[in-house]
């Protein structure tokens, strides 16, 4: 057991040091990015807009801006180094180590849970600046956002697994993890939607997630929390057992 932990901090610490090593390329980034979503949405536009579910839009939003952030930065984080160690190679040396496969999947997305986090803490540093945060419930802050960082972290996994460019891991953030999470309840109430798209809404992961962390937040929430914590819990267990299996099987690794 005291091994199989050595294997796991290294492979943390790795991958911790991997991303801090370039933060102006890992950290700095995201900052200026959400930076220019409070002016020009929180500032500019929220202006106009009002209220929204009984708050400024400002502080409706924050939460998730937040976490958007988390979400973008844990997934690229795994998808990029796991990828960048099957294009060097050096993921064999590991499958052949004796490290158990679920020791891999649980480093690298510890790895890209620390970077989600700390880019987390970062823009709610700069939110502060903007918006004074309330806190409702500080234990359903820490869960979503740990929660939620690792699904992506899990998915970013997969992605660099069947990657077979580096070109490849961009195509499931550009096309399917941007437009869910914009159309997951981070800009707007899924309540002013018609009935319909409500509804659709539902199948949107991402709903859940930024709903949970806003009630964390503000305590109001378009869904209801013990199915959001549902949902989250799920869908990690189930990348999980895929990112397991994919992995222990050498898929997109072995030839």
């Amino acid at each position: 057991m005291s091994n199989q932990f050595t294997a796991l901090k290294t492979i943390w610490i790795k991958e911790c040091i991997r991303f801090t090593r370039i933060w102006v390329q890992t950290l700095v980034p995201p900052a200026i990015t959400m930076s220019l979503y409070f002016v020009i949405f929180g500032n500019l536009i929220g202006s106009r807009i009002g209220d929204m579910g009984g708050f400024n839009y400002m502080e409706f939003i924050v939460p998730g801006l937040i976490m958007m952030s988390v979400i973008t930065n844990s997934y690229s984080n795994v998808a990029s180094s796991f990828y960048s160690t099957k294009f060097q190679k050096s993921i064999e040396e590991l499958l052949v180590s004796p490290v158990p496969t679920y020791i891999i999947v649980l480093g690298y997305m510890g790895g890209g849970m620390a970077r989600g986090l700390c880019v987390g803490i970062i823009v709610t540093i700069l939110s502060l600046f903007f918006v004074d945060i309330q806190i409702h419930n500080i234990a359903v802050i820490f869960a979503t956002v740990l929660l939620t960082a690792a699904v992506f972290a899990l998915g970013g996994l997969i992605n660099a697994v069947y990657a077979n460019s580096f070109d490849d891991i961009s195509i499931i953030p550009t096309f399917v993890l941007t437009p869910l999470t914009y159309l997951g309840g981070v800009f707007y109430s899924i309540t002013l939607l018609p009935d319909f798209w409500q509804g659709v809404s539902q199948f949107n992961p991402i709903i859940y997630m930024v709903n949970a962390f806003r009630y964390g937040f503000l305590g109001v929430s378009d869904v209801d929390i013990t199915t959001a914590f549902a949902v989250i819990v799920a869908f990690i267990s189930g990348l999980f057992a895929v990112a397991y299996r994919l992995i222990d099987k050498g898929v997109g690794i072995r030839h």
